[in-house]
């Protein structure tokens, strides 16, 4: 009796390690999912009055969680029926992302007008403002949405041959971590700023240690964002190529002469690209559709 139950003890804390070593390797694989995700929900979390940042930050940590919550069941369902339909959901989701990839850098590269808003926040009523957060908060929250089917899909990818127990302890695990490690970090970097402003006031006029870096806290906020939105780019290509790369079989063996990282990127460019050009003939097909039975 006692030995079963000893045996039962190592036969979890086997699972359990299992479990610990496969979440590192999927929280890896998802690496560039939660980059876009940090950049996303550090620029949408930013610009409100200060006092109101973290509560923002909550209400739109709380939505992501929930979205997890709806997220989760589907895809083990998914996962113990319907297998195949995880690596159709990856791949469809891998365009997607070379998709948002490809148009990042397209915006980027090639010139376009800017759709210019303006928010006269001094001139609006607490009742506006707080209509004015709200719908911010409900826009982060399905962006999450989205970058969350895209976590959880690829997290499943990588275990989808194993165990269903297997699967839902290391998929839950990386959800967790996902939420957790995004919103953590965007809650210090959109308090960066605030920490800055205090420390130069600290420095009371006086350029000290104290007063450079707190200008220097302040300066780096908007770089950061910039910089962790190029970085959430290329990881977003990698990504899709990774996911091609690895569950279409004429692409097992393509470029295997050069680095991973190297046809990885390659791959989501290419099927990016091809991406974005099918959207802009179907929206100029649309158009053209739409001129016609207008003018009919």
């Amino acid at each position: 009796m006692a030995s079963g139950f000893f045996a039962l003890l190592d036969d979890i804390g086997a699972l359990m390690d299992d479990v610990a070593a496969m979440s590192k390797i999927t929280t890896k694989k998802t690496a560039g999912i939660l980059g876009d995700d940090l950049a996303v929900n550090a620029e949408k979390a930013s610009g409100f009055v200060a006092s109101r940042e973290i509560p923002v930050l909550w209400a739109i940590t709380k939505g992501s969680m929930l979205n997890k919550l709806i997220i989760l069941p589907i895809a083990f369902l998914l996962s113990a029926f319907l297998p195949w339909a995880v690596i159709v959901i990856l791949v469809l989701g891998g365009i997607y992302l070379a998709y948002e990839g490809a148009e990042k850098i397209y915006e980027y590269i090639v010139p376009h007008k800017q759709q210019v808003t303006v928010e006269n926040k001094g001139e609006l009523s607490k009742e506006a403002l707080l209509q004015l957060e709200q719908t911010k908060i409900k826009s982060a929250i399905v962006t999450d949405f989205i970058l969350s089917v895209e976590i959880v899909i690829i997290a499943l990818g990588t275990v989808v041959g194993e165990d269903l127990l297997f699967q839902i302890l290391v998929v839950s695990i990386v959800a967790v971590i996902a939420t957790i490690g995004v919103y953590g970090i965007v809650a210090i970097i959109v308090r960066m700023d605030d920490l800055g402003f205090r420390l130069v006031t600290l420095s009371k006029g006086q350029k000290n240690v104290t007063y450079y870096i707190g200008n220097f806290l302040v300066q780096a906020l908007p770089k950061i964002i910039k910089s962790l939105s190029v970085i959430g780019t290329i990881a977003l290509l990698l990504v899709a190529g990774g996911i091609f790369a690895h569950n279409l079989e004429f692409l097992h063996h393509f470029l295997e002469e050069i680095p991973s990282f190297i046809r990885d990127f390659v791959l989501g460019l290419a099927a990016g690209a091809t991406a974005l050009l099918v959207v802009a003939m179907l929206k100029k097909f649309y158009a053209l559709l739409f001129n016609k039975k207008k003018t009919t």
